[in-house]
């Protein structure tokens, strides 16, 4: 491991943006009607989340996630080329309705687009949300707080001597915030995918303390941190991960879809603490 002390997010290079992301940050601003508070990313299954909330207001504006510079459409099942931004509780809040994954072949770079984008147009804090392989018994429909996580892509969307302090990656107060709401809080684990883990894989990363697994989540949070936004997350246990049955991805979207009650719940708890 290199010698020398981790840098914090304040001291990052400005490398991690660029004139891309800058655009972007200023169509997010235009469409919020001013300087973003709150970056929240639904994950699979919870694309239409909002529809139905009866707290949450009408969008101010939709637009294509796509026409940000950089930012690629999703393409994974349950994720929509959406991203709406609202006022809710004083605050100006952009709300992704899908995102891209590593899976997809791109690389990191556009995985985290959308993160850096919501930094320069101002985002202090994020909300990142998925649904989750569950290694614990717990139940189908379960909400986890996500209080630190285990990164076995092989990758990062750092290159060079980028030598991040991740201990805080998680916000400790907004995880707080989100363990009072979730029936759950543990570890998230982030494989490439799109391929499940196999059965030796389940037992390894059981045995290794995590809670949940997925193919999310974690590159946008790791930029996220190294750009100063606090972060925090809350996933969904949407398939059992030691159960005989092969995992059936349209169950796993009707899973997610039934814990919106909770996410909602979250979002609100979080919107309501300035």
């Amino acid at each position: 491991m290199p010698r020398g002390r981790a840098m914090q997010p304040s001291e990052f290079p400005s490398h991690l943006i660029d004139d891309a992301d800058r655009a972007g940050g200023d169509l997010l601003i235009q469409a919020a009607g001013g300087s973003l508070d709150v970056l929240v990313v639904l994950g699979s299954g919870l694309a239409d989340a909002l529809d139905a909330a009866p707290d949450w207001p009408e969008p101010l504006t939709r637009m294509r996630q796509s026409d940000l510079p950089g930012v690629l459409a999703p393409v994974g099942d349950g994720h929509v080329d959406e991203l709406r931004t609202y006022r809710f509780g004083g605050q100006r809040v952009a709300v992704a309705l899908g995102r891209t994954h590593l899976f997809e072949g791109h690389g990191p770079r556009p995985v985290t687009a959308l993160a850096r984008a919501a930094h320069c147009a101002g985002a202090g804090k994020a909300v990142l949300t998925n649904a989750n392989g569950c290694l614990r018994d717990w139940e189908l429909g379960d909400v986890m707080a996500i209080t630190d996580h285990v990164n076995f892509t092989g990758t990062s969307p750092f290159d060079g001597t980028i030598f991040l302090d991740t201990t805080t990656c998680w916000d400790e107060e907004l995880t707080a915030i989100l363990v009072g709401v979730c029936q759950r809080a543990g570890t998230y684990a982030v494989l490439r995918g799109p391929e499940y883990q196999t059965r030796a894989e389940t037992r390894l990363l059981a045995a290794a303390g995590v809670d949940c697994v997925g193919m999310s989540t974690v590159m946008e949070a790791l930029m996220l941190h190294a750009l100063g936004v606090r972060v925090c997350g809350m996933s969904v246990v949407s398939d059992l991960s030691f159960a005989t049955a092969p995992t059936d991805p349209s169950a796993v979207l009707d899973v997610a879809a039934r814990a919106r009650s909770t996410i909602l719940s979250g979002l609100a708890a979080l919107l309501s603490s300035a």
